[in-house]
């Protein structure tokens, strides 16, 4: 990956919908040279996918959880039965495997409380393996990055 494909990521960071005409003229290219090297890194996974970042708050998922978990158990059925029924509850935003004093480190979007409170009790107490739930409630977004600096 060269200096161009760097911009060429840094633009599309920002704007996803960017005419390749208007990003092609952004990074001194012409518009197939500039097409050739975005579908180069799509096809390469450099890029995974476009989305769309909304606003939790306004959507009624203001409140922004970390959870901790530990499991009973570390062995490899325990792990993939644990990740496959995480990754099946919609409120989890981000689940990573983790090395320390706990296994996971998992990061839930709900709408209040109460939703927290029924979540733990009816799905995530009852994730297969689990020994600790240690939840960790966000009091304020202090930086949330979505873009990567090269």
């Amino acid at each position: 990956m060269d200096s161009t494909d760097q911009k060429i990521l840094r633009i599309l960071q920002q704007d996803a919908k960017i005419a390749n005409t208007v990003l092609s003229e952004q990074v001194a290219l012409s518009p197939s040279a500039c097409l050739r090297r975005v579908q180069h890194m799509e096809h390469h996974r450099i890029i995974e996918r476009y989305t769309t970042i909304l606003n939790g708050k306004a959507i009624g998922r203001g409140v922004q959880i970390i959870l901790t978990v530990t499991l009973s158990d570390q062995g490899n059925i325990s792990l993939q039965k644990f990740e496959h029924a995480v990754c099946t509850i919609p409120n989890v935003m981000s689940c990573y495997l983790v090395g320390g004093n706990y296994d996971y480190l998992i990061h839930l979007a709900v709408k209040d409380l109460d939703d927290y409170a029924y979540l733990h009790r009816h799905t995530l107490s009852q994730l297969p393996h689990v020994a600790n739930l240690q939840s960790n409630f966000a009091m304020r977004e202090v930086l949330h990055r979505t873009e990567y600096d090269f």
